[in-house]
């Protein structure tokens, strides 16, 4: 099975009046998501993990005791990634259903509280990585942080919301400012739809 970049579920500039330019989609979809599905086809080809599931590969290849991460992993962890993100930001103005709603409020006291929490994580995640909101293995809700290509997947936890805090996701149109970037994308750019039905 190869596998193949998707296609974004909105058009390149639908983004753009809410903080994310057409020119931003351009560089991180065409260019670096197409390198991570070209690159993570050629890294597995003739291997073990050839014909294999996204998240078999990643699980079967995350090693937690490494220093860094194998080619494999980083270019095929960074396609699952990348492919869940753009799922998880609408042009609309996407409403947060009761369901997300009442669960972020028994989880983090509010929805406030968790867009801090949130934020602080993704501000706070030194070097490139990505923020997210999981459901763990025990059900409950959490807010993490992973360096580089590491995701939920790799601890068997259920991906409900992720942010990518590689310069690329932000650097065109926040500079070098990842917080104004990270309350960007929880006011403006999240599909709280789509978190909803991850949960």
């Amino acid at each position: 099975m190869t596998f193949q970049l998707p296609d974004l579920p909105y058009s390149h500039d639908a983004l753009a009046d809410n903080g994310m330019s057409r020119e931003t989609l351009e560089y991180h979809h065409d260019i670096h998501h197409k390198a991570y599905v070209d690159n993570g086809n050629k890294a597995i080809s003739g291997t073990e993990w050839e014909g294999k599931s996204l998240e078999e590969i990643i699980k079967g290849t995350y090693d937690k005791n490494a220093v860094a991460q194998s080619g494999i992993f980083n270019n095929i962890s960074q396609l699952w990634n990348h492919n869940q993100f753009w799922e998880m930001m609408s042009p609309g103005d996407s409403k947060m259903p009761s369901e997300v709603e009442n669960a972020l409020k028994e989880s983090f006291g509010s929805v406030d509280d968790f867009k801090k929490a949130f934020a602080a994580a993704g501000a706070g995640q030194f070097g490139s990585g990505w923020a997210w909101l999981v459901k763990d293995t025990d059900g409950s809700l959490k807010v993490t942080k992973t360096e580089n290509g590491v995701n939920p997947v790799c601890f068997g936890q259920t991906a409900l919301l992720g942010c990518d805090v590689w310069e690329h996701s932000y650097y065109i149109d926040f500079r070098n400012k990842r917080p104004a970037y990270l309350d960007n994308f929880l006011n403006k750019l999240v599909n709280w739809e789509n978190v909803a039905s991850r949960m």
